[in-house]
């Protein structure tokens, strides 16, 4: 790695606060007394992070990379190979497949332009015929597995230069940041030897993967809204016409009050037509959790008899009562039901209807809400990004922002969801006493 930087000392000398010296991950970057001038020593490594922190764009940095050094394609030995297929079901991009010629009995061949250098081929072997492991000779099974902690990560991408395991350090597009997929890291340890921040370090297996299905459901449902900018309103629309179609359709039909209805393979068989991947219930799930609440809140204005006893009772002042016409209730209102229980002759009707996943099935649930709506306020601070624009729509002021984190204040919250609805990055979001999930 060459890094070749240049500072523009006219502009450099205007700056007191110096953000460069914070913001440098290995304290390459210092002053040079007594002119305060800034020079960055040889233990940089072209992360930028001081070029981008610079006020002035006083500092010039350019980085050129060697390649990295990659695991060979496995080698194949034709007499030891049993032509069993293992090798050919193991592995995760087609890469190899079972050849013959007239001069060679049948054996596998390796794809070097498909190959990932993941190893999987060389673990199912039975009989060793696949040599693998000349640069990364650890056996992957079992045992720890290695992750990014990406509250700790600073982007540098350090570790995506280094890695020798094509397809084992990927960038997320919705957080972007590095991720490691458990399945091709050969846990050489490259990473976390150049990590600047530390934020590479050992997990169990288990969480390893938990974590990194969690990432790639993530980019799963950001492939889906974020395709090609001219094809993003198209298939946007189309997601949501999807679920609003089916929602319309049962919501038609049926007449009770409460209900629920199995549309899963409704659901997948519509997906299926402009999502170029076959979706699993996991995918699913998580799309669900995020589509909204559909609420409504009426007026029987033949059970109403203009008491006001709701009026006191509604925490965001959204209802009015015309006289000599019943209550009216206003567009602001957050359905959160303290009016539905308070009314003393029934009459305001509050539904919901939406998505959820129970037993591995995906149901369309209608609910009559005839109480407060309980529950908790949960958020994801891997994904929060601390804007805080949940904190100002909260109604009743029960959220604020501290430390870059999210407090709730239960004593205050009321459930309404309107924190849910806003989050633009889905970090948020209402788990409901009344709603089992799985």
């Amino acid at each position: 790695m060459e890094v070749v930087y240049d500072i523009d000392r006219s502009k450099c000398e205007k700056c007191q606060e110096r953000p460069c010296l914070k913001a440098c991950p290995v304290d390459a970057v210092h002053e040079v007394p007594p002119n305060r001038e800034i020079e960055i020593d040889d233990k940089c490594f072209g992360c930028v992070l001081c070029r981008k922190a610079c006020p002035y764009d006083a500092i010039k940095m350019d980085t050129t990379l060697s390649e990295p050094i990659r695991e060979n394609v496995p080698n194949i030995n034709p007499k030891l190979c049993q032509r069993c297929g293992a090798c050919v079901n193991a592995c995760r991009t087609g890469a190899i497949e079972l050849i013959s010629s007239g001069h060679e009995e049948a054996h596998s061949e390796i794809d070097e332009d498909k190959c990932v250098r993941c190893g999987y081929c060389a673990r199912v072997c039975p009989t060793e015929a696949i040599k693998y492991g000349e640069i990364l000779p650890r056996s992957v099974v079992g045992g720890k597995a290695v992750v990014v902690d990406q509250k700790d990560c600073i982007g540098c991408m350090t570790c995506t230069r280094v890695c020798p395991s094509r397809g084992a350090i990927n960038v997320g597009k919705v957080s972007k940041l590095p991720y490691i997929d458990p399945s091709y890291c050969a846990r050489c340890e490259e990473c976390m030897d150049v990590c600047p921040s530390t934020a590479i370090k050992y997990s169990s297996r288990k969480r390893a993967y938990e974590r990194f299905s969690k990432l790639k459901t993530m980019e799963i449902v950001s492939e889906i809204l974020e395709k090609d900018a001219d094809k993003l309103a198209n298939d946007t629309v189309k997601l949501n016409n999807i679920l609003n179609n089916i929602a319309r359709d049962i919501s038609f039909k049926k007449t009770e009050e409460e209900f629920e209805v199995d549309v899963t393979s409704r659901i997948k068989e519509e997906l299926k037509t402009f999502v170029d991947r076959e979706l699993e219930i996991d995918d699913i799930k998580q799309i669900i959790e995020r589509t909204s609440l559909n609420r409504e809140i009426a007026v029987i204005e033949d059970n109403c008899i203009g008491c006001s006893a709701c009026i006191s009772e509604c925490p965001v002042r959204c209802i009015e009562l015309e006289i000599p016409s019943p209550v009216h209730i206003g567009d602001e209102c957050v359905y959160c039901g303290k009016c539905v229980s308070t009314c003393p002759v029934d009459a305001i009707s509050l539904k919901e209807e939406y998505f959820k996943t129970s037993n591995g099935n995906i149901l369309f649930v209608r609910k009559k809400i005839t109480e407060p709506r309980t529950g908790s306020v949960v958020y994801d601070p891997d994904t929060c990004q601390s804007c805080g624009i949940c904190v100002n729509k909260c109604p009743v002021n029960a959220l604020t922002l501290e430390d870059d984190k999210i407090i709730v204040d239960s004593s205050e919250c009321i459930v309404c969801g309107e924190c849910e609805e806003i989050c633009p990055v889905k970090a948020i979001k209402i788990r409901l006493n009344e709603i089992e999930e799985d």
